[in-house]
């Protein structure tokens, strides 16, 4: 019997699946899920490896994408939409491909169908090992262990989201070492088939995780991809500017 990822459903209406990124759970996308759910049903999960989910040695992006079909099939949703943030928005991506059939719509937050070459999380999983090594008590303890190798104190602050309390010492919800083993599969890509499910791709001016160059890609994987840019922002623009990611994300499903 293979294993269901956790989940939080709430809300009534056309179904909304949220998919969080690397290093998240599902409550990263709850400024989005708590406008959403007021007229939407809304789906939020934990991907494998994160949150309250099964731990996997195997963590690529079909056996991701089948972990969600099947949470799907098992609640028996039709006529969803889907929309995924940085690494969940190649999860989404490629769970659309197999979902053709009962998908509305797509929206992928700042992240493009492409195998990235650049390793973008070198400091943040030093800071993470750093971190199970030191087994700290407290939170504090925790971020200035991160400190030591994350200059950013927003990535520190999301990273210790996923502290909890095991036994006498904080641990990290993410499997760190299965994530950490499974990098190269994270930041690659394998193209999916042609779709035609409306897709629209949701960039952070300010990242350059969806670039000019990945156009000729997007359209040979989406026949019909629109684009937003959302202006003085990052890659987590639903952080950042939700208000203007709901107003998006509102037109496009109508």
């Amino acid at each position: 019997m293979s294993q269901l990822l956790n989940y939080k459903l709430e809300g009534e209406g056309h179904t909304i699946v949220l998919i969080h990124g690397l290093f998240g759970n599902l409550d990263n996308l709850g400024l989005l899920a708590r406008n959403l759910k007021q007229d939407h049903q809304v789906l939020s999960i934990d991907l494998r490896n994160h949150g309250l989910s099964f731990h996997s040695e195997l963590h690529n992006y079909q056996a991701q994408a089948e972990d969600v079909c099947r949470l799907i099939q098992h609640l028996n949703l039709e006529q969803f939409t889907l929309i995924g943030h940085s690494m969940g928005g190649k999860v989404a991506m490629k769970a659309a491909e197999q979902l053709q059939s009962t998908i509305e719509k797509l929206i992928v937050l700042d992240m493009a169908p492409v195998h990235y070459t650049e390793n973008r999380h070198d400091n943040v999983f030093a800071g993470l090992q750093a971190v199970e090594t030191a087994k700290p008590t407290t939170r504090k303890q925790a971020l200035d262990i991160l400190a030591q190798h994350i200059e950013i104190e927003g990535v520190r602050q999301f990273l210790s989201k996923s502290l909890y309390k095991n036994d006498e010492h904080l641990a990290w919800r993410f499997n760190v070492n299965n994530l950490f083993n499974n990098y190269q599969n994270i930041m690659s890509w394998e193209p999916i088939t042609p779709i035609n499910t409306p897709t629209m791709f949701i960039k952070g001016a300010e990242s350059d995780y969806l670039r000019a160059e990945h156009q000729a890609l997007i359209k040979a994987q989406f026949n019909q991809a629109k684009a937003h840019i959302i202006a003085n922002t990052g890659h987590w623009l639903h952080a950042e500017k939700p208000e203007e990611v709901i107003r998006i994300i509102r037109k496009f499903i109508g």
